[in-house]
């Protein structure tokens, strides 16, 4: 799978820098919107809030801004009608309230208020007949004519259709861009021929590197030296088969050795008989006896084959485990091979001097097995960059300086862009001047907080029908509430209409006032605004444009930046992934001495053990068969008269007792 994968992986790997190439040349043939949009993104951030502020009359929108010159046209339209309506009818309203004062002056000079309790009554009333009369003072006030029509005038400009227009020529900016990109367009197929000759220098710097052929020729030495390892599987299998009959020969010496053991322990117990005197024992007994003399006799036979078996099989098998197993296991046989001038005295590192031919490059086996192991790619592993960079060569060759001439030629003039046309310009300033600051707001908020009348005319109505009530019944009294009830006739008729009047005046009157405030420094920060943005456009497009087009360049080049990148990372970590030869080492090691060696060692252990255990049995087998076996003659001890020690030296007793 190693060799047959990597060339498919080496082909993919060149075979993405179409997809490179086809974004670049797509891209440069949409320069026009995606470069144009770009310039006009950057622009935007300075533009946008000049237009805005045009579109914006107040922090409103366009149609906010002509609804805002309406509501003052409108507002204005009530100043001059409510004026007129307050003028007309404060002259009835004081021709009323005269006409009303002379009849109830008339009223009260009615001999029945000579009486002494009436006259009271009717000199308190007379005295407030000046109350009916008119607070406010309407006919000084100055008309608004002069302002009314200077807005009708702004009105008939259509300030919505300038500022789209200042949108239109500013969003424009893509086609402007393509169409003073004609030459970048035009110049495409020359940028598709150097791409194309990029490819096939990437393909042809692929073909170099023998990666199909060197796996091609170490598949073929991997399968020839298998079929080498496969021709000795015969005699492997022979000697397989004469090392287990070699064991099973051994074993079987300590097994006879054991068995002799058990059996004469078994038959001498059975047979054992405690009155039998040694030379009538058993048979039983005697064939116990027989059996654990012979299982001695057969520990000395066997034990010297043992002992130098197991001291050959531990010398091998011990000192491959210290010097080769454990190393390997630890890693640190790696360090010991990696020493420099270790393997070869002339050459540093050994790997490179063998792989490549250069000692000085610096590759060592636990570095490559390392890298190996976390299954990076083999160019990384083998550092095969000190062989043939692949780095320097994209850098060299997709990284084309052709291609950015190409691109420094981008020339777009964006001087002839107009945020505001001079009609618009004139029409907002002719809306700042158009007299709304002249109009006099204190004289008009003083005579509307004067109020229309001197008194409450139905607080008059309600006190004068009072004073009526405390008349005796009569002509007089009938008289005062006629006038109460015509009082309040005028109040309904004429007062109230007016006070309408004066509260849509009052409204009007404190909307042109805050409109007239700052509209002046509104209208200059919005013209100062779009000055600026046209200053932007006309005098700084040359720079954004050439930033923007240095980006464009950029982004061109990230293409093929992501690319090599893409390819870098697929070499160190993707493509000819060398995790089979770290897996090879590993098998190597478990094949070697988790089942050779261990199994080498464990069986030498085993056998010494045994070995060891013999010496107890070969003396606890010839002092039990003692007990066990039948002797020819008896272990008799006859006494000695030399020997009877109670003869020579009677036991001393007490004396008599007439002693």
């Amino acid at each position: 799978t190693f060799a047959n994968n990597t060339p498919a992986q080496v082909e993919y790997l060149t075979a993405q820098y179409t997809t490179a190439k086809n974004k670049v040349l797509s891209d440069l043939d949409n320069i026009g919107p995606l470069l144009g949009a770009r310039i006009h993104s950057n622009l935007e951030k300075e533009v946008v809030p000049a237009l805005d502020a045009a579109l914006r009359m107040a922090g409103a929108k366009v149609e906010s801004a002509i609804k805002a010159m309406r509501e003052t046209k409108e507002a204005l339209e009530n100043v001059s009608s409510s004026l007129e309506t307050l003028q007309d009818g404060m002259g009835k309203l004081q021709a009323s309230l005269a006409g009303e004062r002379a009849s109830l002056s008339n009223t009260l000079s009615d001999p029945a208020c000579t009486n002494g309790a009436v006259s009271h009554t009717c000199n308190t009333i007379r005295s407030t007949l000046a109350q009916l009369g008119i607070n406010a003072d309407f006919s000084k006030l100055p008309d608004v004519s002069r302002a009314l029509a200077n807005v009708n005038t702004i009105l008939k400009v259509d300030l919505s259709n300038i500022v789209q227009k200042g949108y239109a020529s500013f969003n424009d900016t893509p086609t402007l861009v393509k169409d003073q990109t004609k030459n970048i367009v035009s110049a495409l197929p020359r940028v598709k021929g150097m791409l194309d000759k990029i490819g096939n220098e990437i393909t042809a710097f692929a073909k170099m590197f023998p990666v199909e052929a060197s796996l091609a020729n170490f598949t073929i030495f991997l399968n020839q030296q298998h079929k080498t390892i496969e021709s000795f599987y015969p005699q492997v299998d022979q000697m397989d088969f004469y090392r287990w009959i070699g064991c099973v020969a051994v074993l079987c010496a300590v097994v006879l050795v054991l068995a002799f053991n058990i059996l004469g322990l078994l038959c001498g117990t059975c047979g054992y008989d405690k009155q039998a005197t040694p030379t009538t024992r058993g048979c039983l007994s005697n064939t116990g006896g027989n059996l654990l003399m012979a299982g001695v006799g057969f520990s000395f036979i066997f034990a010297w084959v043992l002992m130098g078996l197991v001291t050959t099989m531990f010398v091998v098998g011990g000192n491959i485990e210290k010097l080769m197993c454990e190393p390997l296991s630890n890693r640190q046989l790696f360090k010991i091979i990696d020493t420099p001038f270790l393997v070869h005295p002339e050459k540093k590192n050994f790997l490179p001097a063998m792989l490549f031919q250069n000692p000085n490059i610096d590759l060592t086996l636990g570095a490559m097995y390392r890298e190996c192991y976390e299954n990076n790619g083999l160019y990384h592993a083998l550092q095969l960059e000190n062989i043939f960079n692949i780095n320097s060569f994209l850098n060299r060759t997709v990284y084309n300086k052709d291609l950015g001439k190409v691109l420094e030629g981008v020339k777009v003039d964006l001087k002839n862009v107009a945020l505001l046309e001079q009609v618009g310009r004139d029409n907002l300033m002719n809306f700042a001047n158009s007299g709304l600051g002249e109009i006099d707001y204190p004289a008009y908020l003083a005579e509307l907080n004067k109020g229309i009348m001197l008194v409450d005319l139905l607080s008059f109505c309600s006190d004068l029908e009072e004073q009526a009530d405390q008349l005796p019944r009569g002509a007089l009294e009938n008289a005062l509430k006629g006038h109460a009830s015509s009082i309040r006739t005028i109040h309904r008729e004429q007062v109230v209409p007016l006070e309408q009047a004066m509260s849509t005046l009052s409204q009007s009157i404190k909307l042109l006032q805050k409109t007239s405030g700052d509209l002046p420094v509104k209208v200059t920060n919005i013209l100062s605004a779009i000055d600026a943005a046209e200053y932007l456009i006309t005098n700084n497009a040359s720079y954004v444009v050439k930033q923007e087009a240095k980006g464009f360049v950029q982004t061109l080049v990230g293409y093929f930046q992501q690319y090599t990148n893409w390819v870098k990372n697929s070499l160190t970590a993707e493509v000819a992934q060398c995790k089979p030869i770290s897996n090879i080492v590993d098998s190597a090691e478990i094949v070697a001495c988790s089942f050779i060696i261990d199994s080498v060692n464990t069986f030498w252990f085993g056998l010494g053990g045994c070995c060891i255990l013999l010496i107890p049995s070969i003396i606890f087998s010839v002092k039990l068969s003692k007990y066990y076996r039948r002797m020819d003659t008896e272990d008799v001890f006859e006494d000695s008269p030399y020997n009877d020690t109670l003869n020579w030296f009677p036991r001393a007793s007490a004396p008599p007792s007439d002693w």
